[in-house]
């Protein structure tokens, strides 16, 4: 299950990982920008996000996108420096297809990346996925003391809207 090696590279450098019928691909031209748009802007971390920030987001990115066939079923991205750094946002498996491992194959691809290999440090915010990302080593900080942050609530919401 774990995705140590690409299962090709496209003339582009974009890798791809496939399982059973399932593609994982850092091809921004697989990607379906509306079904990742329509998923980010229900969920609880990006609520009412716009489509012009996600597309920005995904090409600002490393982005994966997780595919059944040409259906968009899944996506996470990390930003990057390729060096040291990493923050893996906006990961997610659409309903239909949870329970089936798929989430831990998406983030096993994304951490064998090459350019991701031997980073000195991840990060990610999750609510509810703990049990996703322990096993693939993630953990609590180990000195929150250190860490700050600058964080905008709702910065998705329309000034007009109330």
């Amino acid at each position: 299950m774990v995705a140590s090696q690409p299962a090709a590279a496209t003339a582009a450098e974009h890798l791809e990982y496939r399982r059973e019928g399932f593609l994982v691909s850092t091809d921004p031209a697989r990607f379906d920008r509306a079904a990742i748009h329509a998923f980010l802007t229900g969920s609880y971390w990006a609520e009412g996000i716009s489509r012009e920030i996600v597309d920005r987001s995904i090409d600002g990115s490393l982005a994966f996108g997780l595919l059944e066939e040409s259906r968009q079923i899944g996506f996470a991205r990390v930003v990057t420096d390729r060096a040291t750094f990493a923050y893996l946002a906006d990961v997610y498996v659409v309903e239909s297809h949870r329970g089936r491992g798929l989430g831990r194959w998406l983030v096993d691809c994304v951490t064998a990346h090459p350019d991701l290999r031997g980073l000195r440090r991840w990060s990610l915010v999750t609510r509810d996925a703990h049990a996703l990302y322990r096993p693939l080593g993630f953990e609590a900080l180990r000195a929150p003391d250190r860490h700050m942050e600058k964080v905008l609530i709702n910065p998705y919401r329309r000034a007009d809207a109330s």
